[in-house]
């Protein structure tokens, strides 16, 4: 993760807005973007099947769930969908904290901070990296003492550390309410194909990828002590489809686990 605005270094969130079809991304980006798909084609399905399973989880966190108070870490961009738009949908009087670490997003952080007169939304630019931080500004907003949804959506397989990333998650939880719910995803080698396996393997050795993929056990991990909401972990495009959707993309085409927890 980049902590410096620099337009000549590519930013995964600005690759993701390039992959989603967003003009708010620079040369770097995508051509970092472009190298990505070579070793693994279907980045740019899998960028918004992880965009479509945002929508219905936070969908289900604010519906089923009730919650009404969200803390979204790496949230990249602004683009159709966001977590506001989300939840506020649901219940117009959700907040909803947003925390980033590219400058840029700081950027066209009004079109984040667009809020129902009842709710309220703010943007934190910070690292995930330091979660005493994020928790002590979110809580200018959000009441910690109520349940949370934490949204770690396509931002904690940027942590090279399996050691360190289950502990930054499990220090933002420890500071969360009961009834509070994990959204989030990962990349994975699990469900390619040897070939793609192989190719993305190649990508990190060579510094062509920023993308540390983990297993599912690595993934479950970080819902340590959580009740998984069912299916539990899968696919992001298998959790919960929407079968009016567009696109259905396979396992090897959305190649990211997913998955809701609740804190008890």
């Amino acid at each position: 993760m980049t902590d410096k605005f620099d337009t000549g270094v590519p930013h995964p969130a600005r690759r993701y807005n390039y992959w989603l079809g967003g003009k708010d991304n620079f040369a770097a980006d995508r051509e970092s973007g472009d190298l990505l798909a070579k070793s693994y084609p279907a980045a740019r399905i899998a960028a918004r099947a992880n965009r479509a399973f945002l929508g219905r989880a936070v969908r289900y966190v604010a519906a089923d769930a009730g919650v009404r108070q969200f803390l979204d870490i790496g949230t990249g961009l602004p683009t159709a969908g966001n977590t506001h738009e989300v939840a506020q949908r649901v219940a117009p009087d959700s907040k909803i904290v947003y925390v980033d670490n590219d400058p840029m997003v700081m950027a066209h952080a009004r079109a984040l901070l667009t809020s129902t007169p009842d709710g309220e939304t703010r943007y934190l630019e910070e690292d995930l990296r330091h979660p005493a931080t994020i928790l002590e500004q979110a809580a200018q907003v959000l009441d910690l003492s109520r349940p949370v949804g934490l949204i770690l959506v396509a931002v904690v397989h940027f942590l090279p550390s399996q050691e360190e990333s289950p502990a930054i998650v499990r220090t933002l939880l420890d500071s969360l309410a009961p009834g509070s719910h994990l959204i989030a995803t990962m990349a994975t080698t699990d469900l390619l194909t040897p070939a793609l396996k192989e190719a993305w393997d190649e990508s990190l050795r060579t510094g062509r990828s920023d993308v540390h993929p983990r297993t599912k056990d690595e993934f479950a991990a970080h819902f340590a002590g959580l009740s998984l909401v069912a299916p539990g972990i899968a696919p992001v495009a298998d959790w919960r489809p929407d079968p009016s959707a567009d696109e259905h993309p396979s396992p090897v085409e959305a190649s990211i686990f997913g998955a809701v927890g609740r804190k008890n």
